[in-house]
């Protein structure tokens, strides 16, 4: 297996060795819980980062005057830390800052072994608190781009259609293949992986909601989902049929030109070309012909609602110093 230190890893190792020191530099106690604060609130993501530091600051502010009213008015005693998390943790779930009970618990158990509440104390396990969560922001405030792996993402899949639809084609035009369809199954694993990403893009622009490539991979998702229903179709249809073979010429041509951009306009007037051109034909005479012409007609109309959903899609950019595909 081969191992692989990621972006992650080391900002969380440098981060958490920077805000020990810095937290001894301050001379307080317990200055090792500071690189804990770094650990839990450094994230995959910008957002999930800001949101996990709220979190745990609110949590963490919360349960120093809880403590104090519980420890002082009762007594410093295990029971009464049990006690005092029955109202502690309901109120932070309450606030909706569920993810920093643990690390508030920290806080309380410092004050808790300190036997004593003083504003000395409460400057203390401020300045951990500040530290701690302070180093993991500036630490995410870095996130390496994703628009290259996102791009090749982009890539495989328009070569997985291109694929496809070559294989589809051929079969049209010959009744016979080889193929053994793993690009469709490749083809599923890939939008998946591809969205995943590009929802971690989004998570990284804390000014931005909206994210091209991941509107570019729910409408490949859409289009992926018709191609899969028009395959059964093709494989249905009998040998010599006139308007299969003017079929396989149109998705031969559709699929050189599966790209990032927005050319399906294009081909959106072919195929009303294409479609009167079949309804002036000869009618059928069997019932084969008559299923297979009903069977054209579903493909026709799924490859419709294929280019419209990319006739909806404004396209992508290119990416710097990159070449796309056409």
């Amino acid at each position: 297996m081969k191992y692989r230190i990621g972006y992650r890893t080391m900002k969380t190792a440098v981060g958490t060795a920077a805000a020990i020191i810095i937290a001894q530099m301050f001379g307080v106690e317990n200055y090792a819980s500071a690189g804990i604060l770094t650990i839990l609130c450094i994230k995959p993501t910008k957002r999930k980062s800001l949101r996990a530091s709220w979190d745990r600051f609110l949590a963490c502010l919360l349960g120093m005057p809880f403590s104090a009213i519980f420890f002082e008015v009762i007594a410093y005693h295990p029971l009464v830390i049990g006690l005092m998390l029955f109202f502690f943790i309901p109120t932070v779930v309450m606030l909706k800052a569920k993810d920093g009970i643990v690390t508030s618990s920290v806080i309380i158990l410092h004050i808790y072994a300190a036997g004593e509440v003083s504003k000395e104390i409460f400057l203390n396990e401020l300045i951990i608190i500040i530290v701690g969560i302070g180093v993991a922001l500036l630490m995410n405030l870095y996130m390496p781009s994703l628009e290259t792996k996102l791009y090749e993402y982009s890539s495989k899949i328009e070569g997985n259609f291109r694929k496809i639809f070559l294989e589809m084609a051929e079969y049209l035009r010959t009744n016979d293949t080889i193929w053994d369809g793993r690009e469709v199954t490749d083809t599923s694993k890939l939008l998946n992986e591809a969205k995943s990403l590009a929802f971690r893009d989004v998570e990284n622009h804390l000014a931005r909601e909206e994210n091209l490539y991941y509107h570019y991979f729910t409408m490949r998702e859409k289009q992926f989902e018709i191609i899969e229903r028009i395959l059964p179709i093709a494989a249905s249809l009998p040998k010599d049929v006139q308007q299969a073979r003017i079929m396989a010429e149109f998705i031969e041509e559709l699929c050189e030109n599966i790209h990032p951009g927005n050319t399906a306009y294009i081909y959106l007037d072919k195929m009303r070309l294409m479609r009167r051109e079949f309804e002036e034909m000869e009618l059928p005479r069997t019932r084969d012909e008559f299923e297979a012409r009903a069977s054209l007609f579903q493909m026709l109309n799924e490859l419709e609602q294929y280019l419209l959903i990319k006739s909806s899609f404004k396209g992508l950019k290119q990416p710097r110093k990159k070449v796309l595909p056409q």
